[in-house]
């Protein structure tokens, strides 16, 4: 089996809407019709919703948890209220690679860092599909496409198998459809 797999020469470009692009592609290849997309402020998500629009996709958006930011959480209730009415579902759940001090070990920040040595992207994809099944959204074992970046832009989308984090062995990355470069000089954000 051969697939084509795009590679961003850098973070700093905004590659949301040729990701989205990409991922559209593959959903013709593959009959998936769910995507799970992170979205710190939002702006992620209505691009996907308005891309996506009467081609048969539900989104499964996942912020930042509550009180992850000092002050109120970056995405709007309008926006959450706008992608609930046209069927989709926003989902805050907890961040499992954030939750050294919950747990008392550093244990979620060495995988995070591991995941990052592919992208962060990668780590946000894997940690949001987790999240998502751990919230009852995803069934262990489901064909699902995730969607995440670097910083408040997408640039990062894998096709995986959904798992929980009670049921790590189930989830599996199947294809990469794009991610940057991730050299050296990449802009890392921790997001």
């Amino acid at each position: 089996m051969e697939r084509k797999i795009t590679y961003f020469e850098d973070t700093k470009s905004d590659n949301t809407i040729e990701t989205l692009r990409l991922v559209e592609e593959r959903l013709k290849d593959t009959g998936i019709n769910k995507l799970v997309i992170a979205s710190t402020t939002g702006d992620t998500a209505v691009k996907a919703m308005e891309f996506f629009q009467d081609k048969g996709v539900k989104l499964i958006v996942v912020p930042h948890q509550y009180d992850f930011f000092a002050k109120e959480n970056r995405f709007s209730k309008q926006t959450i209220d706008k992608l609930r009415e046209e069927g989709h579902i926003v989902h805050f759940g907890t961040m499992i690679f954030h939750t050294d001090k919950l747990f008392g070990s550093n244990i979620p920040t060495v995988i995070a860092n591991f995941l990052r040595c592919f992208s962060q992207g990668v780590k946000v994809c894997i940690e949001i599909v987790l999240m998502a099944t751990d919230g009852g959204l995803l069934s262990n074992g489901e064909k699902i496409i995730a969607i995440a970046g670097t910083g408040l832009r997408a640039d990062t989308a894998l096709v995986m198998q959904a798992g929980s984090s009670q049921s790590l062995s189930k989830l599996r990355v199947n294809e990469i459809i794009c991610k940057p470069l991730n050299t050296l000089n990449t802009e890392v954000c921790d997001n």
